[in-house]
């Protein structure tokens, strides 16, 4: 961190105060993280250097941001954890191997950059349990990306650490990574303690005329205040009159700053720039390539003496400021002349990165030789899980790269890095070089494939199918399996826009795949899964279900790394055949890609978990998936509409929360292309409303999907709410139409789900015997099958049947068994619906017991449910990417609100509703 040395501490009293409690906080066992935002010069790092001071009884860990143009990816965690890392023995293997190898430590696959983080979290929190910890980030906008990202992440995690955790950031600043973060924003100091600064910095007296001016231009900027102050001539501090300024304080800075560099001496500028140019401040590196340019290390003194570096073992500016003054008024060959040394001084084996770049900077044209270094560089942060760092040496190298069919490929190979790396605008610039160079026909095809996936990966759907489907066109001739993959993203990304990508997008994907080759006698599995989402398209369920059945055989097969890219999709199959077991498939699939600690694709692998589990009447722990899923995705930026929760909501009758968001998905999803979206929303207002008795609002949310939907998956079960919905507002046309089209889904399935919830849409549009015989059907395949919400439902419409037909008695036995059902699921609108047929059928209702007990968040439900199963606090954590400390906080809470004293009284105090009830009816435990 940057030294500071002033005339003491000024204002700031509020500051202070937030940074004194937040220590205060540490010490007491808990964390507190802030992010001081502000322009140069306004104070940060004094804030953050006041901090570290106050700190007694706190180990103190820190990490300065340094201004450079490349980066060494984890660079800047390295240099925080350090003194930890012979703790490393703490963390969970695979936390432990991901570290390692970010690090550069051990040798392995390229690391999740999320798994690093959990690890950096839980190495910070095994330290503060020895002592409370207190991490200083300053200039945390020039740290590597990959850092960056990493202690945005551990932060937004942190809960019940003792941990202190103070970022600076420089702004205006491009850096997302610590949004949403508790912020303090630094304006400049209030005119009493401005005044205090100026007439401590200058000597001699200062006209109050002058004293006014200052204040105003500098906006009580102190680093302003205190050099502009020392710039003024007798005259002007006497109240003489000076020209006034119209340029923004930083740059004022660097121009007071390029003044007094200006009057050094020629061979103390040369060292100067040469600083400058060395990113890490290496005395004895710069030294040695002081010697190139025949220049003396005691040239530097002069600098020294005029307060704008400071010299010890490294070499440091005064601020930043100064060394991007300095760099920024150098010519291109004074500038190539110093990274020449730089780079002719450098280990080629310790600081190979290091040399490559300085080598790139110092090159005047193309060089196919350095371009080859930068490659070479850019292998090794990707190998580290780096993948910043290896865009930015990738895009270099091309730039640097003379031969232009090698550029072309180069280009190619740093786009696919810069999405890897989520930045889709590097992504596009470099798609834009490889295009205008001589690809072949398969470089252009793997293009058009990039671009696809850029459109798919920024969340705006109705853009990405057309895109992917023409790269897997110009994919066939060169490469089919290949194409087959980039078939099954296309479907993926037209089901994801649905409607709003145009009716025939999905059809043309699905028309495609079936004129492809037939498959092998021995496909690999996804390329059965694309074969049959297609056929079930193109063909309908009848054709397809023989090889959905062989797909959801065949994908269990599937490698840890194909689910993790591919999940997904692939639980689709199971859906599109009503399959029993999906539930299970689902559980695999999210216990794979958590064990992976691929946090960026977790929370659709939990959500498509939570959307299982609510169905089958885990509404408890389906709301602690979601919870999970979002914690995630907060802490990752990669945000994904509440499929999961809108459909809790739904079973749940919680109107006025579901209809806010109902309404906000559908106009979020119109916006962004998102049309899947826009139906999930439409589909669970069907359920809402079928729920309440609002039969007419079901009938017309469900048909804006029937209608509109060409995502056969969700069309499925918008029949079944518009059979129900058409059915009680007496449109039997409609309902019987619905029914066929639920019929052709149904019986090529032939499973129990698909038979139960067949026969109980049936029933609803028959008489007599007929009528009773599909409700007992019904009751029978979805007891089977274990979907409890379903199964509720059956008996509460069997039971409204039986009161029409005048068989009370019978009728107040379906419905109180209903009753029962919706209540300990927690649908509370379905509920009410059956009080009031009961009521009609002449029951006298029971009150059910109030419950007294404080509810649970659903993060502490999750949190209990796994302790009551048996696992550790640890291994909660590792499940849940937290601390176990945190876990031991959390579960602390829930004891008080339980009351009970200990884990021992969870099994009696949790609800029994939740996922063994799912398991017992399949007679399989979860998971398996």
């Amino acid at each position: 961190m940057s030294n500071t040395r002033g005339l003491g501490f000024l204002g700031r009293t509020r500051e202070r105060e937030r940074l004194d409690g937040m220590l205060t906080q540490a010490r007491d066992g808990q964390s507190a993280v802030v992010v001081i935002r502000g322009e140069p010069g306004i104070g940060k790092t004094a804030l953050l250097r006041y901090a570290a001071r106050q700190a007694s009884g706190l180990r103190t860990t820190e990490v300065e941001g340094i201004q450079a143009e490349m980066e060494l990816p984890f660079a800047g965690i390295h240099r925080l954890c350090s003194p930890m890392l012979g703790g490393v023995e703490v963390l969970a293997e695979p936390q432990q191997h991901a570290i390692r190898v970010a690090l550069g430590v051990s040798s392995g696959d390229a690391p999740d950059r999320f798994l690093v983080a959990v690890a950096v979290l839980n190495l910070l929190s095994a330290s503060a349990e020895e002592r409370p910890l207190l991490c200083l980030v300053d200039d945390a906008q020039w740290l590597d990306a990959a850092s960056v990202e990493a202690l945005g992440f551990v932060a937004r995690r942190l809960a019940a650490e003792p941990i202190a955790m103070i970022f600076s950031l420089r702004e205006p600043i491009a850096t997302r990574a610590l949004d949403g973060l508790p912020e303090l924003t630094l304006g400049g100091l209030d005119e009493p303690d401005a005044s205090a600064l100026l007439s401590r910095a200058v000597a001699g007296r200062l006209d109050n005329r002058v004293l006014e001016r200052i204040i105003a231009e500098t906006g009580g900027n102190p680093l302003a205040l205190m050099e502009l102050s020392q710039s003024l001539s007798p005259s002007e501090r006497a109240g003489g009159f000076a020209a006034p300024t119209t340029s923004d304080v930083p740059s004022r800075l660097e121009e007071r700053y390029l003044r007094r560099f200006a009057e050094l001496p020629e061979r103390t500028q040369r060292l100067m720039l040469l600083a400058a140019a060395d990113p890490l401040g290496d005395a004895m590196l710069l030294w040695r390539a002081a010697e190139r340019l025949s220049t003396d290390p005691g040239a530097l003194t002069p600098a020294s003496e005029a307060g704008l570096l400071q010299i010890d073992d490294r070499v440091r500016f005064r601020h930043p400021l100064v060394r991007s003054a300095v760099y920024g008024a150098a010519s291109p060959d004074e500038l190539r002349r110093v990274h020449d040394a730089l780079a002719e001084v450098s280990d080629p084996e310790l600081a190979a990165d290091f040399r490559a770049w300085h080598r790139a900077l110092a090159a005047a044209e193309p060089d196919e030789a350095v371009a080859v270094d930068l490659e070479r560089s850019a292998g090794r942060a990707e190998r580290r899980g780096g993948l910043a760092a290896a865009a930015a040496f990738l895009e270099r190298a091309t730039a640097l790269t003379p031969d232009p069919d090698l550029q072309a490929e180069r280009a190619l190979a740093a786009a696919e890095v810069s999405l890897q790396a989520g930045d889709f605008e590097a992504t596009q610039r470099l798609l834009a070089i490889a295009e205008s160079g001589p690809l072949d026909g398969f470089g252009r095809a793997r293009a058009a494939l990039l671009r696809g996936h850029a459109a798919l990966a920024s969340r705006y759907g109705n853009e990405a199918a057309p895109l992917v489907l023409e790269a897997a066109k110009r994919l066939e001739p060169f490469d089919v399996s290949l194409a087959r993959r980039a078939y099954l993203t296309a479907w993926h990304a037209a089901a994801a826009a649905n409607h709003l990508g145009g009716q025939s997008v999905l059809f043309d994907v699905c028309r495609s795949v079936r004129a492809l080759p037939p498959l092998p006698p021995d496909p690999h599995p996804l390329d059965l899964v694309i074969e049959g989402l297609a056929v079930l398209v193109a063909d309908g369920h009848a054709v397809a279900a023989p090889v959905l059945r062989r797909a959801a055989k065949e994908v269990m097969r599937l490698s840890a790394e194909d689910i993790v890219r591919w999940g997904v999709q692939v639980g689709g199959v199971r859906l599109a055949i009503w399959d029993d077991e999906a539930l299970l498939v689902f559980e695999r699939q999210a216990r794979v890609v958590r064990e992976a600690g691929a946090l960026g694709e977790l929370p659709i692998h939990l959500q498509a978990l939570a959307l299982e589990r609510a169905w089958r009447g885990d509404l408890s722990g389906a709301r602690g998936l979601v919870a999970e899923s979002e914690s995630i995705s907060s802490s990752t930026g990669n945000q994904i509409p509440p499929f999961a929760l809108l459909r809790i909501l739904a079973l749940q009758g919680r109107e006025a929360e579901a209809s806010p968001l109902i309404e906000a998905v559908i106009q979020e999803g119109t916006t962004r292309g998102q049309g899947n979206a826009v139906m999930v929303a439409y589909w669970a207002a069907a359920v809402l409303y079928n729920g309440l008795g609002r039969y007419e609002d079901a009938a017309a949310a469900s048909r804006e999907v029937v209608v509109n939907s060409v995502f056969p998956l969700l069309t499925m079960w918008a029949l079944c709410e518009l059979i129900e919905a058409s059915a009680r507002v007496g449109d039997t046309k409609v309902a019987w139409e619905a029914l066929d089209g639920l019929v052709a889904t149904t019986r090529p399935a032939g499973s129990a789900l698909a038979r139960g919830v067949e026969a109980r849409c049936r029933a609803l549009l028959t008489d007599g015997d007929d009528a009773e015989t599909s409700y007992h059907e019904a009751i029978e395949g979805l007891e089977r099958a274990g979907v409890r919400t379903e199964l509720a439902r059956a008996h509460l419409v069997f039971g409204e049947w039986l009161r029409s037909e005048g068989r009370l008695g019978e009728a107040r036995e379906r419905l109180r068994t209903a009753e029962k059902s919706f209540a300990e699921i927690g649908m509370e609108g379905f509920a009410e619906r059956a009080r009031g047929e009961l009521a009609a059928a002449g029951a006298k209702l029971r009150k059910r017991p109030v419950q007294t007990r404080e509810d649970l968040t659903p993060q502490e439900e999750q949190i209990a449910r796994l302790a009551r199963d048996g696992l550790t606090n640890a291994q909660i954590g590792a499940r849940l990417f937290l601390s176990s400390r945190t876990i031991e906080w959390h579960l602390h809470k829930v004891f008080g609100k339980l009351g009970i004293d200990s884990r021992t009284g969870l099994p009696a105090a949790l609800p029994p509703h939740d996922r063994d009830a799912a398991s017992r009816s399949h007679g399989k435990p979860l998971g398996g």
